[in-house]
């Protein structure tokens, strides 16, 4: 199949898709445990069957079982060597069920096999082992056996992670040409369990080049409802809805079940389908009569048209992992924060030739705080290897903010090794009509869905005058069309001269950024500073530039954020142009400015110098530079007692894991004692992570830095904790598994780092374990808390068996479960306690056992 052909089909109406596999597998017969894509080899009849009946009921495309079949998940079971084989046998068992389907039905519709594959269960770097292109290397290695195969369309299905996602469809479009669909499985809260957002992750990847996205897994058709409607907004591609059949219960009998029937799974896709989506399917718990049930009640339903997408304005996007932005011409004017560059700034030189990547951290953070909108990040300069120093700041400064990056170099391989990288849609910064770069460059662009700034150059160098300006923008926007690229790609930097050097140089940029916006429909950007270079008080002429540029459609400038002049101008701008929302945005920078200032004393020079004069008499020496300009700073008393000033929490805060140990001996240095550093620093600390978290600030990358973090800091003062400590005073025992039949661990683990943390000892005894192998090692632990995972609801029931055992050898501790199915109501129907995620697994543990 190709794209073309897959687009024709969806085209056509509603398209369906099969329901769950596992799930029915293990009702004819898989017992739970075994290596699923070994067992269904062995038994090709049981999926058949499952397949043909999914197909009688309305499916058009069945997913072959390769769900697990990829190196690491095939590895658990000493498999991995017969990857290629097991990947074409299951592939050629789905062939099987269709043609046995179509001869039954020789007039029915042709009908598809999406080869599956999903997350590998092993965590990409920094919070876990995989190396990024490991990760794209072991799905390019099984999508090669699944084209190999006569797979017609590659699914990516149950992601959680956008990254990991990205990595399986660009390994797709590395090694075949087959249509790539994607769906994620995004929380109660409406996003993954990294932190990425159904838009967020629609927009990144159908950039990417996917042929269809949405959401599978996690609840029932209702409460998916409100996530295809953000979707349906902004999407290009075709919307995808694979729900559950409900929320898993127990019933009586202990066994897993979903309660919503077929008739009310079909009834409520029905709004599933008013709201746009049109590939449709179902998850965990739904049968072939779920789907004959959603096809009676929708196949007949109109999708939702696109006839009035013409009459929308253009959507300009950008995202990170976790947060999209959303712009367009008429909108208010934003900052790219311009600081992480190492031009002219030699401290932050001589850290990035150290590897030290904090001072990049800070000044994401700080631009991040102060208003930008987009982050640009540039590490050239001469001897060092810029390619890996690019790498390593796209993913410090990635997992410590959610702003879009603005990649910042003129080398192509370094272009392409950030945007690799980069888990979002970037900003390539910059192309122009250079013949050796321009078409490579326009090329990564589309290939890894970027968007790009327009430099008007080409290999003569600046253009002469402003109709070569014009003629330069023009064909490179048209060279971007021609290899499928849209306006909404594209914004032109409007080249600003010195106006020192050429009179006309602000009126040239000016009618640049005119003529693109009005005359061309595209955004435009630019660089302030030069305007004003070698004339005295720089900042007012770059300021009355740049409310003449806002004026003449400006979108976007490359500058400093804390350049507190332009930011008000840009705001007042805003306000007079009438931009949406710009009086509310007007009036929270001047709070935000008479809050800086209300703590200024401004004094006279002749006051400064009797001030420092007396300094010097009084305390016979010179004194500190404390006055920066003629201001004094009230608010600068009493720091060095707050966290503001606290080295330790703020590394732990921060997830700075590779210099914390310094750190903390730095402080036992100056005198702080190890319990004082962790009660007054790394608790409050790891508990104000947990606070984020919990209001969704933070999420699953800077929780396992942080996390990691607080343990690396530990490890420094645990042996002089340890002096003299009462034997007495040891914390409670944990004992920790994910049970039988159960791979994942990536919660697990999250778990374990976090309550080490707290200072209870943790017995981990790893995935997949029996029953009898938790309660032995409760024993011999003398355990007081059993804490057990599951991820998947055909091995959420092994929860209750584990408890009935404990019970009957007569273990009487407490048990805490937790995983992404396992609800309240289920843990109070087996006797444990529940935890949602990691950081409530320790208000949970401390709770049980009295610990306040």
């Amino acid at each position: 199949m190709t794209k073309e052909e897959f687009a024709a089909l969806v085209a056509g109406g509603p398209v369906y898709l099969d329901g769950a596999t596992g799930s029915n597998l293990q009702k004819a017969g898989m017992p739970s445990g075994v290596c699923p894509d070994l067992w269904i080899s062995e038994n090709p009849e049981v999926l058949i069957e499952l397949q043909m009946n999914y197909l009688r009921a309305g499916t058009r495309i069945v997913y072959a079982p390769t769900f697990t079949a990829n190196r690491i998940k095939l590895s658990e079971y000493n498999l991995e060597g017969r990857l290629k084989d097991l990947n074409r046998i299951l592939v050629g068992e789905s062939k099987e069920a269709i043609r046995r389907f179509l001869k039954e039905n020789p007039d029915a519709s042709s009908c598809y096999v999406a080869g599956d594959i999903t997350m590998t269960g092993v965590q990409l770097k920094p919070a876990g082992p995989l190396e990024f292109e490991e990760l794209i290397d072991i799905y390019k290695e099984q999508i090669k056996a699944l084209d190999e195969a006569g797979a017609d369309l590659i699914v990516v299905e149950t992601m959680m992670s956008l990254q990991e996602t990205r990595a399986a469809v660009i390994a797709a479009k590395e090694v075949c040409d087959l249509p790539v669909i994607a769906t994620m499985t995004f929380e109660g809260d409406g996003r993954s369990l990294y932190g990425t957002d159904p838009v967020t992750a629609l927009i990144t990847l159908q950039s990417l080049g996917v042929s269809a996205f949405g959401a599978n897994c996690s609840t029932g058709p209702e409460q998916m409802v409100p996530m295809i409607k953000k979707m349906i907004e902004v999407a290009e591609i075709p919307i995808i809805c694979k729900p559950n059949a409900g929320l898993p219960e127990l019933d009586e009998n202990g066994d897993t079940v979903y309660r919503l029937n077929p008739e009310e799974f079909g009834r409520d896709m029905e709004e599933i389908v008013k709201c746009g989506a049109s590939i449709l399917g179902g998850c965990c718990g739904t049968t072939p009569e779920h789907i004959r049930a959603l096809y009676e009640h929708t196949h007949s339903m109109p999708i939702r048209s696109d006839e009035d997408k013409s009459e929308k304005k253009p959507r300009y996007t950008l995202t990170s992992e976790r947060q999209t932005l959303e712009f367009g011409l008429d909108g208010r004017f934003m900052i790219v924060g311009e600081r992480i560059n190492p031009t002219g700034k030699k401290a932050l030189q001589a850290k990035l030739r150290e590897g030290c990547f904090d001072m990049v951290s800070d000044f994401a953070e700080e631009q991040d705080e102060k208003g930008a909108s987009v982050l640009d990040v540039n590490v050239g300069m001469s001897g060092v290897d810029e390619k890996s120093l690019m790498i390593r700041a796209v993913d410090e400064v990635s997992q410590i903010v959610k702003l879009p990056l603005s990649i910042d170099t003129s080398h192509v391989d370094i272009m392409e090794a950030a945007l690799r990288r980069y888990p979002g849609r970037a900003l390539m910064n910059s192309i122009s009509l250079e013949s050796a770069k321009c078409e490579p460059m326009l090329r990564l662009a589309k290939k890894y869905g970027a968007a790009f700034i327009l430099l008007p150059l080409s290999d003569t160098g600046l253009p002469k005058n402003l109709d070569e300006k014009k003629k330069i923008i023009n064909a490179v926007c048209e060279k971007a069309f021609e290899i499928g690229l849209k306006k909404t790609d594209i914004i032109v930097d409007g080249l600003v001269g010195t106006v020192g050097a050429s009179p006309t140089a602000a009126l040239e940029t000016l009618e640049t950024i005119r003529y693109c916006r009005e005359e061309l429909g595209l955004a435009t950007i630019c660089g302030l500073s030069n305007i004003s270079f070698g004339l005295p008080e720089r900042i007012n002429v770059n300021t009355a530039f740049l409310t003449l540029a806002i004026q003449a459609g400006l979108t976007m400038a490359i500058a400093n954020p804390n350049q507190e002049a332009l930011v008000n101008a840009a705001k007042s701008a805003d306000l007079l142009l009438a931009k949406p929302e710009a009086d509310i945005a007007y009036i929270e920078q001047m709070n935000e400015v008479k809050a800086l200032h209300e703590d200024e004393i401004v004094i006279k020079k002749s006051e400064l110098e009797n001030l420092r004069s007396r300094a010097v008499d009084s305390v016979g020496d010179k004194p500190q530079e404390s006055v920066k300009g003629e201001e004094i700073k009230k608010s600068d008393a009493g720091l060095n007692a707050s966290y503001e000033n606290d080295k330790v929490w703020q590394a732990v805060l921060k997830g700075r894991r590779k210099n914390i140990a310094d750190i903390v001996r730095e402080a036992l240095d100056s005198g702080r004692t190890p319990q004082d550093i962790l009660n007054t620093s790394l608790l409050p600390a790891i508990n104000e992570v947990g606070r984020l978290f919990d209001e969704k600030k933070y999420f699953l990358p800077q929780l396992i830095a942080s996390g990691e973090t607080m343990k690396n800091g530990i490890a420094v003062i645990e042996p002089l904790l340890q002096e003299g400590r009462d034997p007495s005073e040891a914390m409670p025992t944990v004992v920790i598994a994910t049970v039988e039949g159960d791979i994942h661990d990536i919660g697990k683990n999250l778990v374990v780092l976090m309550l080490k943390n707290y200072g209870f000892e943790v017995i981990d005894l790893g995935k997949d374990v029996p029953k009898e192998e938790i309660i032995k090692a409760a024993k011999e632990h003398n355990a007081d808390i059993i804490a057990l995972s599951a991820l998947m609801t055909t091995t959420m029931r092994e929860m209750k068996n584990v408890i009935d055992y404990a019970r009957s050898e007569g273990v009487t501790c407490h048990f805490m479960i937790g995983g992404a199915v396992i609800t309240p109501d289920y843990a109070e129907e087996i006797n444990a306690s529940y935890s949602s995620d990691a950081a409530d697994a320790v208000r949970v543990a401390k709770k049980l056992m009295g610990i306040a």
